[in-house]
């Protein structure tokens, strides 16, 4: 790994995921979880009920507040600014919308070149300095305590959706959509990647200290449609803002390309439960900080059996540099002194020398 930390993160009093993310030794592995900010936390719950969705992404202080509620409550190693991928589409022209329990709905999808012509790659503080803004107070409220992680969709998860129009176990129709038309869906996805280098380099300029993209259905293609479809736009991303924060790529379901995400100067890999730590690191490699693993779902169990689980995944880390997180988002139905059990056993837990 040749990135650096940033020089603003000498003020962070806990820079554990910095350091890891910069192949230095620490003391005990960092955690966070992804998905931390928001559904399965009551005081989440209680601003959900009086605020529509995008009106707490759109509202700086509201946004703010959820961020910092797990690194409150939780006790979590790092921030992870509340927002949504789709922030994106919505500021290149398209209507989005966040139905509670439903998902997004995206009403106009792309179909033809016509569609893509009306997208625009946004002005950043135009369009989405809510988000630059929110970013700002949050940090003035963390006061250093933790790092701040910023975040967007990948360029393939964001076509999904763009050319879905809603989401898909399959995404059937994006993918009909990039084997019939691939000159109109590499013109797509370079509009994407373009508007997302902005957005992050805003992130980072704001005061984000690392950044992380999530490619949530990079696992719906095969490994050469991975490295056709999603991993050139991923690797323009990482090449565009690696030399100013560290960048993780989550491509969840992607296991087959770890040792191409591995060569794309990203700091670090994230990765799900269902591939084995000993494997991942195999196919990655030693120079790279690898993240996850553990399945959700697991959170329900008994707390004393949590604990099990979660120190057996620890132990698989060995003494390489890993980030402990979740494999996926926090599920909406677990238990707060739960998901607080998850992130103190790795907090307590102590490193093979």
């Amino acid at each position: 790994m040749t990135t650096t930390i940033n020089t603003s993160s000498a003020a962070i009093k806990n820079d554990l995921i910095l350091r890891a993310l910069n192949g230095a030794p620490t003391e005990r592995f960092p955690v966070w979880m992804m998905r931390q900010a928001g559904r399965y936390l009551p005081e989440y719950i209680r601003l959900r009920n009086k605020y529509s969705f995008f009106e707490r992404v759109q509202t700086p202080e509201l946004a703010a507040e959820i961020t910092l509620q797990p690194v409150d409550i939780i006790g979590v190693d790092a921030a992870i600014l509340f927002s949504d991928i789709l922030v994106i589409p919505q500021a290149m022209g398209m209507e989005v919308q966040l139905v509670e329990k439903i998902g997004p709905l995206l009403p106009d999808p792309i179909k033809a070149a016509k569609d893509i012509e009306r997208l625009q790659v946004p002005d950043i503080e135009e369009k989405l300095g809510y988000v630059t803004d929110a970013i700002r107070l949050i940090k003035q409220e963390l006061n250093g305590r933790v790092p701040l992680i910023g975040f967007a969709g990948a360029p393939w998860t964001l076509l999904c959706y763009m050319v879905q129009g809603k989401g898909s176990k399959t995404f059937d129709e994006a993918k009909a959509f990039c084997y019939q038309n691939p000159a109109l869906a590499a013109k797509l996805l370079q509009k994407i990647t373009d508007s997302t280098i902005l957005y992050l380099k805003a992130q980072i300029a704001a005061g984000a200290d690392l950044i992380q993209v999530f490619d949530s259905w990079g696992g719906l293609l095969g490994k050469s449609d991975f490295e056709t479809w999603s991993l050139p736009y991923l690797q323009q991303i990482t090449a565009a803002i690696a030399d100013e924060a560290p960048v993780i790529l989550f491509a969840k379901g992607a296991w087959q390309s770890l040792p191409a995400m591995a060569k794309t100067g990203a700091s670090g890999l994230g990765i799900d439960w269902c591939i084995e730590a000993a494997t991942a690191r195999d196919l990655a490699g030693k120079d790279i900080t690898l993240q996850g693993h553990l399945d959700p779902s697991k959170l329900l169990l008994p707390i004393a059996a949590l604990k099990k689980e979660v120190e057996a995944m620890l132990l698989s880390f060995g003494d390489d540099s890993w980030i402990a997180n979740l494999g996926h988002g926090i599920l909406p139905n677990i238990p707060v002194d739960h998901a607080r059990a998850f992130v103190e056993t790795v907090q307590t837990f102590e490193r093979k020398a």
